[in-house]
């Protein structure tokens, strides 16, 4: 049920959650979001529920929950007087990914660490760097299981 009267269009949408249009795309592909209504003109025009649910799922999405556990959590809205337990335990699992992928970080750091400092700034044939990633046997087996892939911007 619609509560207000704003409508929005999906630019507007965008704009106010800080999502793509194209993300806001996806989600209703994936049934996350529902399908909006339609102008004569057959341009998607949002409301107020679907502006609250695109946030709750953009915020989810800022803390890392993964596309199904936003979708069991959205489940559980729909039913304000049941249990808190799962959305604990959904949380709870996060919890324990999160401090497993910065575990794995932790490894990766102090290997960098390791690589730039044993560097002598010499010949790229002498360069630590180069010789660690050629070789794996020259880097802590911790370093090597592989961090979900990150965006990376070379410095400027």
């Amino acid at each position: 049920m619609e509560h207000g009267t704003p409508n929005y269009p999906i630019g507007d949408l965008a704009k106010r959650t800080g999502t793509k249009v194209q993300t806001i795309r996806y989600y209703e592909s994936i049934g996350l979001l529902p399908e909006p209504a339609r102008t004569a003109g057959n341009q998607r025009i949002y409301g107020q529920d679907q502006l609250d649910r695109l946030a709750f799922i953009k915020h989810a999405r800022d803390f890392g929950f993964p596309l199904d556990a936003i979708r069991e959590l959205l489940g559980m809205t729909d039913r304000p007087a049941a249990s808190c337990a799962e959305a604990d335990a959904i949380c709870r699992h996060h919890l324990t990914e999160v401090r497993r992928r910065i575990g794995r970080l932790q490894a990766l750091e102090g290997e960098l660490e390791r690589m730039v400092e044993s560097c002598s700034h010499g010949s790229v044939a002498d360069c630590r760097v180069i010789n660690v990633l050629s070789d794996h046997e020259k880097c802590c087996a911790d370093a090597h299981e592989p961090v979900e892939t990150m965006p990376f911007k070379t410095p400027a």
